[in-house]
């Protein structure tokens, strides 16, 4: 959240109405912007560019400093309390807490509708998987989906009437065979075959099989003998007897959560998931662990409320006092969340959003297991509004993937 609001700062210091200013860590709190190397003009220095936005921005009220590093960066810190205010601030807007208009006025096309988990292939799952993603988080960081337009099929032409449609019978026909590219049979043609490229088999036409190029398999010819290239892998198929396609394999091995989160980690050209690592309930395999941590954070507030502690009051300062601490780095991370959103949005690589996450369950299961959350004695409302604060982030994130959020694991 101080990610989206620092951006549309920066950008109005500089007089841009969008743009990006390129944030990158410097530290807890701290954010640093290469924006003035890109409006310098020939023969102008960047550290004067960046000098002119940091007196602009010391104006605002949640930031501490703004000032020149290096060569010519810009470099923001927020302060203390406005760090620290994200611990209510993200539950209190549950899953919008990722969201932004860091994209706004974009468009995105619309995904394909099909399952990615029930492709033939990994690329193929991936890809499909990975357009779907992109348009997820896209929105969320304000651009619009656009549908482009599909060229359509022409109407199939009218099939000729039967008879048990009282269709016309033509009986100035003569019995000898007509030869025919195209055209209904009518009931005066003898029941020798007749050769058809195209239209619906009659009931004059003998049972022997029909070749056919396209076209739905009918009761007559056998299930075996209908080849099939892709599509999802459906029971009632019979596919004789071959195995069906290595991703449906791993979700029925290892769930579709961890098969759609390994996939959304998976780079483009990366190796396929190992179905047996990514089964692995051990924190060494982030399809694991990232949803390990949002149970985690849960499982603080639930024996919180069990012992009759809630959320309740807030202050800041409590948590801002905790200098180099682990509840300062899990406040610093959930502070990038809707940039990590845009930026992975903006790239057209969610993979990059899902390694922001394992970084955000990182931190989270450090921070959870310390004494602080762990004792009775240690436990206060401000920690228990962080450890909201990390559920209700993993949570919105998981769900930008289609990945489920446990509270128990």
């Amino acid at each position: 959240m101080i990610t989206a609001e620092l951006r549309r700062a920066i950008l109005a210091a500089a007089g841009r109405a969008d743009g990006d200013p390129q944030l990158r860590p410097a530290g807890p709190g701290r954010y640093a912007s290469s924006l003035p190397f890109r409006l310098t003009t020939p023969g102008q220095d960047p550290r004067a560019v960046a000098a002119a936005l940091a007196a602009r921005l010391e104006t605002e009220p949640w930031i501490a400093t703004a000032e020149v590093t290096g060569a010519g960066y810009l470099t923001v810190t927020v302060t203390p309390d406005a760090l620290a205010a994200l611990a209510v601030r993200i539950p209190r807007a549950g899953p919008a807490c990722a969201a932004s208009d860091a994209l706004q006025g974009r468009t995105v096309p619309d995904p394909p509708s099909a399952d990615p988990l029930t492709q033939p292939t990994w690329p193929r799952a991936r890809a499909v998987l990975a357009a779907q993603l992109t348009a997820r988080l896209a929105t969320t960081a304000g651009a619009t989906l656009f549908f482009p337009k599909r060229r359509l099929l022409p109407p199939p032409a009218p099939e000729s009437p039967s008879p048990a449609q009282n269709g016309p019978a033509v009986a100035a026909v003569p019995a000898s065979p007509i030869p025919r590219e195209t055209s209904p049979a009518v009931a005066a043609v003898p029941a020798s075959p007749i050769p058809r490229e195209t239209g619906p088999a009659v009931a004059a036409v003998p049972a022997s099989p029909i070749p056919r190029e396209t076209g739905p398999a009918v009761a007559a010819v056998p299930a075996s003998s209908i080849p099939r290239e892709t599509g999802p892998v459906v029971a009632a198929v019979d596919y004789a007897g071959a195995e069906p396609g290595p991703v449906v394999a791993a979700v029925a091995y290892a769930g579709p959560d961890a098969v759609r989160f390994a996939l959304a980690r998976m780079p483009p050209g990366a190796a396929a998931p190992e179905p047996a690592l990514v089964a692995r309930h051990v924190l060494a395999n982030p399809a694991y662990a990232v949803r390990y941590a949002h149970a985690a954070a849960a499982a603080v507030l639930r024996w919180a409320a069990a012992l009759g502690t809630s959320p309740a009051g807030f202050r800041p300062r409590l948590l801002a006092e905790l200098s180099g601490s682990d509840e300062l780095a899990l406040l610093d991370v959930l502070s990038w969340l809707p940039e990590r959103v845009a930026v992975a949005a903006h790239r057209g690589r969610p993979d990059e959003f899902a390694g922001y996450l394992e970084e955000l369950a990182a931190r989270t299961i450090d921070t959870m297991d310390t004494t602080g959350f762990t004792t009775i004695s240690s436990i206060s409302s401000e920690r228990l509004w962080l450890a909201d604060a990390a559920r209700t982030a993993l949570a919105a994130g998981l769900g930008l993937l289609g990945v489920g959020a446990p509270d128990r694991l």
